[in-house]
């Protein structure tokens, strides 16, 4: 079971805009899946809860019917609600082996370890199905975020047995370089919804991953 699970985090990993309107956000989304997304993740900071979880219920649905893997940032409750196929948490959301009692074992949990190669090997040793490090290049979304070099991603790469996750500022020129270094999937929330064709774009960060190692 534990390989599945680590199978089902590779190649584009969406996270979804703050849309409050959630026929838009349901348009947005599934334009991305059709275009190829493998990993579509809930992140609302503007929603209220009522809202949060019937966006969340809603891109289950679709999530479950196109065969994508389906995360809940942050929230380990609404995971469990949703039925979600796990849920992501950073470092001040919450321990992982707590939300490994809740979930079960069949979920997946992401961490974030931001620049910290330590701190990833201890999650994966609480648990962590998968690691998530970042921000690689400048983020509209998160401008203050830490900076993550390539080579350590190369370095943890060798080290760490699970699947990692690259985010932060990343777009299709850029992203070539991180999957050349070892990113088992690219996290992208601006280059993609900005983008004048969500499907194109989809479709061309997740042919980064069929083209191979251009490395």
């Amino acid at each position: 079971m534990m390989q599945a699970r680590r199978r089902a985090i590779k190649g584009l990993y969406a996270i979804t805009p703050d849309e409050l309107d959630t026929a838009i956000l349901m348009q947005q989304v599934e334009q991305a899946l059709r275009g190829g997304a493998a990993v579509l993740q809930y992140r609302n900071k503007l929603a209220d809860a009522p809202l949060r979880l019937k966006q969340a219920a809603a891109l289950r649905d679709m999530a479950r019917e196109l065969g994508v893997t389906f995360i809940v940032n942050d929230d380990v409750q609404l995971a469990l609600q949703v039925s979600a196929d796990g849920v992501h948490l950073g470092a001040e959301d919450g321990d992982i082996a707590a939300a490994r009692t809740l979930l079960g074992r069949d979920r997946l949990i992401g961490a974030s370890c931001y620049n910290r190669a330590p701190l990833a090997a201890e999650v994966v040793r609480q648990g962590a199905d998968y690691v998530a490090f970042g921000a690689f290049f400048p983020s509209s979304v998160k401008p203050g975020a830490v900076a993550a070099e390539v080579s350590m991603l190369q370095s943890v790469r060798r080290e760490l047995k699970v699947p990692i996750v690259a985010i932060g500022g990343i777009s299709v020129e850029n992203g070539r370089q991180l999957v050349a270094a070892g990113a088992d999937a690219l996290a992208v929330i601006s280059a993609l919804w900005q983008s004048p064709d969500i499907a194109q774009a989809a479709k061309d960060f997740s042919q980064l991953f069929e083209q191979g190692n251009p490395a």
